[in-house]
């Protein structure tokens, strides 16, 4: 397994600093927002972006969320009019040349999600260890922000996940990249209006019957298959077995690992330093180990430190840079530890 960092598109301190803590991959993301790019999915913007990151000593080990505005794909259904089946085949056509771009370039690996109207959702900050700032997440208050109508049925998102998995999955077998389905994050039955399917061990089982190929993986995500385990087992700290049972009930399926822990349920939970909370992370990658995994890990949404905000003003919660050094520091040990 190899230890990569989630770093922005365009030039950030973690471009300097990963280099300096012996990461050599890493993970983007090519939405527009924040590129400054037009049309991600063709060859020519990824390859500028792939060069860049290049002359910085880092090599693009993979994509990950939403290259472009998905909506046409995943909100099929929910607006109606004349125009909606033309904008879904264009979204997948754009789908299908990243897929493209990918391959050409040598990029395995596109961390995706299906979460639809809204991705990873927090509702806010809590004092963590220390003081730090730790992102959470209350359903309560999503709630309170809500109008409790329900756009888009579990039904319909499943059909728009079918057509979309249907359409992409040859190219991607055909140009050898895997797609590592990110769990809904909180993986709740809806949110914002519409259903959220990828929550629990047997969806994603589904999403395989429909598509059974390499190419279609799994990303597993920690806290949020925690999130998914049975109230007792986490409350009576069974996450670490939940989760190498789950993890080795996808065995080679598992293309990325996202390590992090949680405190709370998938209602109310507040996020942790990685050497915090009731998973043992020890025994958890020793279990990956045992699996004969050899994927990307990479450390994931950790709590803003003091100090972060002279490093980038604006940095996103869950995204800043000192608590990743602190993160990166555990998971190379974590790593160097099982390496039996």
């Amino acid at each position: 397994m190899k230890l990569v960092e989630f770093v922005p598109p365009t030039p950030h301190p973690l471009w300097r600093l990963c280099p300096q803590m012996g990461i050599t991959d890493v993970i983007v993301k090519v939405n527009p927002d924040l590129t400054g790019l037009p049309d991600p999915w063709r060859f020519e913007t990824l390859s500028f972006l792939v060069s860049r990151l290049a002359e910085a000593g880092l090599r693009v080990a993979g994509l990950e969320g939403d290259p472009f505005d998905m909506s046409p794909i995943k909100e099929y259904g929910a607006h109606g009019g004349a125009e909606e089946d033309a904008r879904r085949e264009e979204a997948i056509g754009h789908y299908l040349e990243l897929l493209e771009s990918m391959g050409r370039l040598g990029i395995p690996l596109l961390c995706y999600n299906f979460m639809v109207g809204k991705g990873w959702a927090r509702t806010g900050v809590r004092d963590g260890r220390g003081g730090a700032k730790a992102t959470c997440f209350s359903l309560h208050d999503a709630e309170e922000r809500g109008n409790g109508r329900l756009l888009l049925d579990a039904d319909r998102v499943w059909a728009n996940y079918a057509h979309f998995l249907k359409a992409v999955m040859p190219m991607a077998e055909k140009r050898g990249v895997r797609m590592g389905l990110h769990p809904d994050d909180p993986c709740l039955p809806s949110l914002g209006g519409y259903a959220r399917i990828f929550g629990s061990v047997e969806a994603y089982d589904r999403a395989y019957a429909l598509a059974p190929s390499p190419s279609n993986a799994v990303t597993f995500c920690q806290a949020n298959f925690k999130l998914m385990a049975p109230a007792p087992e986490v409350e009576m700290d069974g996450a670490t077995e939940w989760l190498s049972g789950a993890a080795r009930h996808f065995g080679k399926r598992i293309a990325f690992i996202h390590v992090r822990d949680v405190a709370g349920d998938r209602t109310d939970f507040t996020e942790l330093f990685h050497d915090q909370g009731t998973t043992d992370q020890f025994a958890l990658m020793r279990a990956y180990r045992a699996i004969g995994l050899d994927v990307p890990v990479r450390g994931d949404h950790v709590p803003e430190m003091y100090g972060d905000r002279l490093i980038a003003a604006n940095c996103q919660p869950g995204y800043s840079t000192l608590g990743r050094l602190f993160a990166n520091g555990y998971l190379k040990a974590l790593l160097r530890g099982t390496d039996a």
